[in-house]
């Protein structure tokens, strides 16, 4: 099974993750640029965060055979911190490099004016770099804070087949399904979703236009959950097909969007294990 994880915070895991995730089968991932945990107090720590994941992060991870991108922007709870607004200005030098397949994540925390302008300002610079958008639907109140982030999606320039509404789950999907963005899934320990509710989900909407990611970060989280999600879908009758549709195709088709989707580490790291197995040697 090849796995393309397209939501995961790599910068908050170890080597050890990276080498047990290619063990498994993962082969390509995306990192949002997201909250650390703690309020930053200068937007000159923006420009260090974003540098790390065009440079940094991207050499970390192909030295264990897996393809990094990211996206980029001014996460929705950072949009209410008056010392952070100014990094919507420097966004725009960082959206132009190659590994940036995104604008993201975006949207809504506490549902507030800032978020709303930060959102749409957001959603323009995705426009204007024919990008895809990586929305954040809100914790709290979830099902108001879709309604709000498709009025301001109706509103934008970025077309709804261009857009992925993750965090969602069983209260939410009925209405990302009607709107005809992608659906984003993230399968995280104690909250959001768990695999058996994922494969319930699938069965009722089917695999297309379904994002499934680990959104492992710094808290309680499982690099490994995308794997056990294709482990569900095998154990309750989904083909093989279906799977790689989900944990491979899917994420690949909406961040190739972007035009700058680059796998070829991920294939060279495939082709040598296959290689290796022919050989009979690691």
């Amino acid at each position: 099974m090849r796995i393309f994880d397209p939501h995961i915070h790599m910068t908050s895991r170890t080597t050890d993750d990276y080498a047990a995730m290619y063990a498994a089968g993962v082969r390509a991932v995306v990192e949002p640029s997201f909250w650390l945990g703690q309020p930053r107090t200068s937007p000159d720590t923006f420009v260090d965060y974003f540098d790390s994941l065009l440079g940094w992060e991207p050499f970390r991870a192909a030295q264990y055979g897996i393809a990094h991108h990211c996206t980029l922007a001014l996460n929705p709870k950072e949009a209410n911190d008056p010392r952070c607004r100014s990094v919507l200005d420097l966004l725009p030098r960082y959206l132009i490099k190659d590994s940036v397949v995104a604008v993201g994540e975006i949207g809504y925390d506490a549902m507030t004016a800032a978020e709303d302008e930060a959102l749409a300002a957001q959603l323009q610079l995705a426009a204007d770099h024919a990008l895809p958008a990586l929305v954040h639907t809100p914790h709290r109140d979830k099902a108001a804070g879709l309604r709000r982030t498709l009025d301001v999606l109706r509103e934008s320039a970025v077309p709804p087949e261009r857009v992925v509404l993750d965090h969602l789950n069983e209260t939410t999907v009925e209405q990302a399904a009607a709107s005809g963005c992608w659906m984003g899934f993230s399968i995280y320990p104690d909250t959001k979703m768990d695999e058996q509710r994922m494969v319930a989900i699938m069965r009722l909407y089917g695999t297309d236009r379904i994002l499934v990611n680990s959104a492992a970060d710094w808290g309680h989280s499982d690099p490994l959950a995308t794997v056990k999600v294709g482990e569900a879908m095998l154990a309750a009758g989904f083909s093989s097909d279906d799977i790689d549709r989900v944990l491979w195709r899917n994420p690949a088709e909406f961040y190739g969007a972007s035009g700058r989707l680059n796998l070829s580490c991920a294939t060279r790291a495939a082709t040598h294990e296959g290689n290796s197995i022919l050989r009979g040697s690691d």
